[in-house]
Formats: structure tokens, C-alpha cells, sequence
């Protein structure tokens, strides 16, 4: 760290447990923050320490509820009024990014608001991980670091060291990265052809490609009620797969999602820790392996504070 302003990392409460992490493996303490409550359920964070003429890293994935977001955004707010020098939103999970279009008549763009709402508050840059749809960039007048999961799951994939391995798309929105994917493990390619019914809901599902007696990985951005997931993995398994394996990089898992994954056909599902996975008693997360994106996000942070090259950390 050598750059002539000084880096502080701070972190909104839904992301706390990974910005310890970030900060551990930058070699410097988690900056002191906090938050006052009304009885209300408004809130107002505040900086416990000064952040004059600092380089300003605010640590927040956007998942609902909606305050992870508004309280990311009075950060931001907060730290532009306290004279930071440069202030730089790390969203591991760039929540409302599903809503990057008009798919119906009548609908909202809620991705460009989010984006609206970040220069507003007075964000100065914005990283994030593996977005829903790469276009969302173009939505920030600001830089946007987008680094992808893959540097995490490439090695994860390739010591499972599994024969006649096969990547599948869970739909045809998919397919660009299941094909990066499948282009660098070497491997072939299956697209599952799913027709919604209506949101979060799945018809019928067929894959495309050549299924029998391969080890199969879905590979997908996120992983919601997942329903897709268990409907892909049954599917695969009753045309013939040896093994089907999921690998998402945010685990929204919200519903009937840990049930579901418990139940399936599926012998593992990867994620990453840019969501919280739920505990407590019921929640069965046996099935699923959670790899850290905390060394990632900090070497990234440490080459944008350096005005370094980050184009090293993109291997799609």
C-alpha cells in the first residue's frame, strides 16, 4: 500500500463477515463504523473515525432487504460529506440487476435506478462480481471494475479431476459463460432449454447436447429458489449423467431453495460467500461448498488503490 492517500475499508452490516476477510488479507484493520437506529426502523450510519482526504473502500452486497442497499447508499453519502478523497463502492452482489430491461410493458429498469441512485450519493467507482448481465456497466458514468468467480472455480473444477466432464447452461442467457468455461476446461458443452411459466417458476426443461455418461456441471450467476438447479440436475440424471454438480456465484437461496438442493439429484452445489449463507436449525446446507472471494476482492482493491492494471484478474 504506497499510494499518497491513505486506504480505509468499511463495510455496511449485511457484508460485515466479508470485509473482515478483505481487510485480513490486505494486511489492515476493518474501519470503525456504526449505525443508529430509530424506533422506526430508520437508520443513519456514521464513520468513527476520519476519513479526510482518504481513499474510501464501502463494503455492501446489495441483497434484499432493500435497506443492505439504502444503507450502502448513506455511506456513501456519509463519507463524500467527511472529505474522502475518493469514494468506491465494493458490491460483491449487485442486487435488482434481474431488472436490466424492459422484458413486459409497464415494468422498471431497476438496475440503471441502482446505478442513478450511486452517482447520486456521490460514488466515485463501483466493483463488483459476476453480474447478471454484463450491459449493466454501461448504466454507471463511472468506472466499473467487474471482475468474474471463474479464477475461483476454474481450480475448485479442475481437482475434482472428473473424466468425460461436461459444462451445461441452465438456459440460453447462459450459454456465453458456460461456453468460456467450457472452452478452458477443454470440455463439451450441454444447454438445458427451459419455458418459464412465470418468475421463479420452470415448465419444461430439455437439454441440448450430449448427456449420457458424462459428469455434468450447471454453471449460473446466481441461484435463487433453485428451482431451475433441481429440475436441471433430475433431468440430467434420468437422461443418463453419471453426476451433476452446480456451480453459482451468489447464493441468493431464498424460499424453498435449501430444501430443494437437500432433495435434488445434485451431489454438490458451489458458491461463493458474497451472500451469507441462512443458519439455524432446518436449513440443510450439507450439499453446498462455499469458496471465499475474499483474496480476490482484495487484490483487486489493492491494484485500483495502486493504479494498477486489474485486467489480470479476468480470465473471461
Amino acid at each position: 500500500m504506497h499510494s499518497s492517500h491513505q486506504i480505509k475499508i468499511f463495510s455496511g452490516r449485511g457484508s460485515s463477515y466479508l470485509a473482515q476477510r478483505i481487510a485480513c488479507a490486505l494486511g489492515i484493520e476493518l474501519g470503525k463504523s456504526s449505525v443508529t437506529e430509530f424506533s422506526d426502523g430508520e437508520f443513519q450510519p456514521a464513520f468513527d473515525e476520519s476519513v479526510r482526504g482518504c481513499t474510501v473502500f464501502i463494503i455492501q452486497s446489495t441483497f434484499p432487504p432493500v435497506d443492505n442497499l439504502f444503507e450502502l447508499l448513506l455511506m456513501i453519502d456519509a463519507a463524500r460529506r467527511a472529505s474522502a478523497y475518493k469514494v468506491i463502492a465494493v458490491m460483491p452482489y449487485f442486487g435488482w440487476a434481474r431488472q436490466d430491461r424492459k422484458d413486459r410493458p409497464r415494468v422498471s429498469i431497476g438496475a440503471k435506478l441502482v446505478a442513478n441512485l450511486m452517482q447520486a450519493a456521490g460514488c466515485d467507482r463501483v466493483m463488483t462480481m459476476d453480474l447478471h448481465a454484463d450491459q449493466i456497466q454501461g448504466f454507471f458514468d463511472m468506472p466499473v471494475d467487474h471482475v468474474y468467480a471463474s479464477s475461483i472455480f476454474l481450480p475448485y473444477i479442475k481437482n475434482l479431476q472428473l473424466e468425460n466432464l461436461s459444462i451445461a447452461a441452465p438456459d440460453m442467457g447462459g450459454a456465453k459463460r458456460a461456453n468460456a468455461y467450457a472452452r478452458l476446461l477443454q470440455c463439451p458443452m450441454i444447454i438445458c432449454h427451459k419455458s418459464r411459466e412465470k418468475a421463479n417458476v420452470v415448465g419444461e426443461m430439455t437439454a441440448i447436447g450430449e448427456v449420457e455418461g458424462r459428469h455434468i456441471i450447471i454453471l449460473d450467476d446466481m441461484v435463487d429458489t433453485a428451482g431451475t438447479l433441481a429440475k436441471g440436475a433430475d433431468m440430467l440424471m434420468a437422461k443418463g449423467a453419471l453426476s451433476v454438480r452446480a456451480v453459482a456465484t451468489h447464493p441468493i437461496l431464498s424460499g424453498p431453495a435449501y430444501e430443494r438442493i437437500a432433495k435434488s439429484a445434485l451431489k454438490e452445489v458451489i458458491v461463493t460467500d458474497t451472500i451469507p449463507l441462512k443458519s439455524g436449525a432446518g436449513v440443510d446446507t450439507s450439499k453446498i461448498k462455499v469458496l471465499s472471494v475474499a483474496e480476490l476482492i482484495a487484490d483487486v482493491l489493492d491494484k485500483i488503490y495502486n493504479y494498477k492494471s486489474i485486467s489480470g484478474s479476468f480470465i473471461m
